[in-house]
């Protein structure tokens, strides 16, 4: 048993909603879990780094894409169990609302495509669970904080 297939405790992952000119990053994911599903960029948070520290590094590595998370949109829970009824992945993810700051995408090997799309775009596409709450949380986010 690894940290992330039948893991003893849940795994704290980050996600990010990055908006660029009012479109919203999605990623298409090129290994379990989440095969083949749009998602957000995102993974796992390491030991003795921050929330934020993790998101961003994690974009990075993922997209080559500098952001500013503003605030965190929400949250998921994925729990998978094996053929035995056994919990084989379960991961706690806090999923920010970011800006996008610099960089031009360049995809991970853990990602087969990506599209920029209108935020209400998103229910047309074959995405994880909660996806387009998520982003609709995130909107909100990002506009509260340009009033500020």
């Amino acid at each position: 048993m690894n940290g992330r297939s039948h893991p003893l405790r849940p795994v704290l992952a980050v996600s990010a909603a990055v908006f660029r000119d009012g479109k919203v990053l999605l990623v298409r994911r090129a290994r379990p879990p989440a095969l083949g599903l749009f998602t957000l960029p995102g993974g796992g948070v390491e030991a003795g780094e921050t929330l934020t520290e993790a998101i961003i590094r994690e974009v990075a590595e993922e997209t080559g894409l500098a952001i500013e998370p503003v605030a965190i949109a929400g949250h998921r829970e994925v729990i998978a169990r094996d053929p035995d009824g056994r919990v084989e992945r379960h991961f706690v993810i806090l999923a920010f609302a970011a800006r996008w700051r610099a960089g031009e995408l360049t995809l991970s090997a853990e990602l087969e495509d990506h599209l920029w799309l209108d935020p209400d775009e998103v229910k047309t596409l074959a995405t994880t669970e909660g996806l387009a709450e998520i982003i609709a949380a995130a909107c909100s986010r990002l506009t509260l904080d340009d009033e500020d």
